[in-house]
């Protein structure tokens, strides 16, 4: 058989068509955050938020794609997001939107806000003579450190104390350009705490890039203020609500622990990410909410797949490695199945002019579309005719955990070359060849020589050889890495196991599945969905799953053993 094998650069391409043509030449290229495939004719419409995150969003996701990519391609786009992020800044050291004829109050939200330090870091860390993001980015930590409450005495029936640690919180989840907070308006999400908590992760990375220690301080009165009076999350670190939120401040939460060294912060990271694991499939798919609906009427948001890996990553930055698994299988699976990479069956009408005050636009909306990510997709399948069967969001941040994968599936560690996430990439020091979902094998090079090993898996099994330039040779099992002789310059390790198609049940918004495996990658899924199916890896369509029929609402216990084919 022949399968669809895991291209991480050919998503990279898809992306870089996305975030380059989804844009509004006549606005700067101003992106459309909302597209609507299923209309006749399709059609991609500005919003409200098009120049608040969005252009922050897309100039890490696009930075990020180029960076995967390599050869320049979108720095005129990168360079429009970059003005707009650099534009339209106003009281208090913060970032307003611009007014368009989509856009209605003009304020300044603090979950965006998030969005918006987080690429002024990524200009800083590009560029650390780039005075202009390192002001803005300045400003912004001051001015928001300016707008918090603190709370220093606890007044209860017992008496006052002096609370001994920073907590902070914001008024409100929005501050008005003219008026400041006003506490009639708010967002309407609710969820305030957590939803002004993402711009933690992007606070501690400023201190990161700047040593700024105003950043910290405002980190860890945030941190503490939504770990302690907010209650949020319970003692176990479950919580009810939204997940991009919750995964992406337990990201600051690891990151605050290794700024300041505080043990408690990577426990309550840890636990906020196992949680959220938990209601994920094994695959990748991750509700967008944590008990606030049903889970059979769960979907996922791809922005949470980037949380997920990014705060995976970030746990295994701070000595935690079991996490490698959960960026493989995620990435590998329903990161890259959650990419438009066909439109065939859009209806576009390029006669049609976009309108008088060009809001919306029709043209080539099947091509340009090509390269986003969905917003709403289940286990098996995207429906088109859901709100956010492409989400302008997710095409940014998507992204972003793709060059986490692509910049570290070979790391050095004490000196060994570590392969982590099995794939194909070449560097000036080593080149990694993968055969899955085809064969169990993956090969490094090492063109100037040295130690080759390999990160060891469950689904590997345990017959697993090693091989240098052909010969078998023995292997050393040390911390979870299979170790192979030193290497000279050119030589080539490889690691070879048996593969095959193994069906597991596995229950996932809330409905039991048939997931047929071949090692890391899934290569079918049962019941098959629509409009548009997801996981059609088998290239040659030869059947081996069982009758749909077999897939029922019930628990994973009531189906028999584990079905399996050579």
């Amino acid at each position: 058989m022949h399968y669809k094998h895991f291209d991480l650069r050919a998503c990279a391409e898809r992306s870089l068509n996305y975030l380059t043509t989804m844009v509004d030449p006549a606005n700067d290229n101003l992106p459309y955050w909302l597209i609507l495939p299923n209309k006749k004719p399709a059609e991609a419409a500005h919003c409200r938020v098009d120049d608040a995150e969005l252009v922050a969003s897309w100039y890490e996701g696009l930075d990020a794609t180029m960076k995967i990519l390599g050869d320049g391609r979108g720095a005129d786009v990168l360079a429009s997001f970059r003005r707009y992020v650099l534009s339209d800044w106003g009281p208090k050291g913060l970032r307003y939107h611009r007014k368009f004829p989509w856009t209605h109050t003009m304020h300044s939200s603090f979950h965006e806000m998030g969005y918006v330090l987080s690429a002024l870091n990524r200009m800083v860390r590009n560029d650390p003579a780039d005075k202009e993001a390192d002001k803005r980015a300045a400003g912004l930590v001051r001015g928001m450190r300016s707008l918090v409450i603190e709370r220093k005495v606890r007044t209860f029936w017992s008496g006052d104390s002096e609370e001994p640690a920073p907590i902070y919180e914001f008024p409100n989840d929005v501050y008005l350009l003219e008026g400041g907070f006003d506490l009639t308006r708010h967002t309407g999400r609710g969820e305030q705490c957590i939803r002004n908590g993402v711009m933690l992760e992007a606070l501690v990375d400023r201190y990161f890039v700047a040593k700024d220690d105003v950043a910290l301080d405002l980190a860890v009165g945030l941190a503490n203020g939504v770990l302690g009076p907010a209650r949020y999350f319970n003692y176990k670190k479950e919580f009810m609500g939204h997940v991009h939120s919750a995964v992406w401040f337990a990201t600051g939460l690891a990151k605050l622990a290794r700024a300041t060294g505080d043990k408690d912060y990577l426990a309550a990271a840890k636990g906020v990410y196992d949680y959220a694991r938990s209601l994920s499939s094994s695959f990748g798919w991750v509700p967008e909410y944590a008990q606030w609906h049903p889970m059979e009427e769960e979907h996922c948001e791809t922005c949470c797949i980037k949380d997920m890996i990014c705060c995976a990553w970030q746990l295994i930055q701070s000595g935690l490695p079991q996490y490698w698994n959960d960026i493989n299988l995620f990435a590998r699976n329903q990161l890259v199945e959650n990419q438009v990479d066909s439109a065939t069956y859009v209806v576009c009408d390029n006669s049609k002019p976009d309108t008088p005050d060009g809001s919306i636009t029709y043209h080539d909306i099947d091509k340009r579309m090509i390269g986003g990510f969905t917003g709403g997709s289940l286990p098996n399948s995207i429906s088109l005719s859901k709100f956010r069967s492409i989400a302008g969001c997710c095409g940014g941040t998507a992204p972003q955990s793709m060059q986490i994968v692509w910049e570290n599936a070979v790391t050095k560690e004490k000196g060994a070359w570590v392969v982590n996430v099995p794939m194909d990439r070449e560097t000036a020091a080593w080149k990694l060849v993968s055969g899955y979902p085809e064969k169990g094998c993956m090969a490094l090079t090492l063109k100037r020589g040295g130690t080759a090993a390999f990160r060891r898996y469950a689904w590997m099994g345990k017959a697993i050889h090693g091989f240098v330039d052909g010969k078998e040779v023995k292997l050393e099992e040390k911390n979870g890495l299979l170790v192979f002789p030193k290497l000279k310059p050119g030589q080539t390790a490889e690691l070879r196991h048996a593969i095959r198609t193994v069906v597991k049940p596995e229950k996932a918004a809330g409905v039991v599945y048939k997931v047929a495996w071949r090692g890391p990658d899934v290569i079918d899924v049962l019941p098959h969905g629509e409009h548009l199916r997801l996981f059609q890896r088998d290239l040659e369509k030869k059947p081996y799953l069982p009758k749909p029929s077999d897939v029922t609402s019930v628990t994973a216990s009531n189906f028999g053993p584990t079905q399996q084919k050579k």
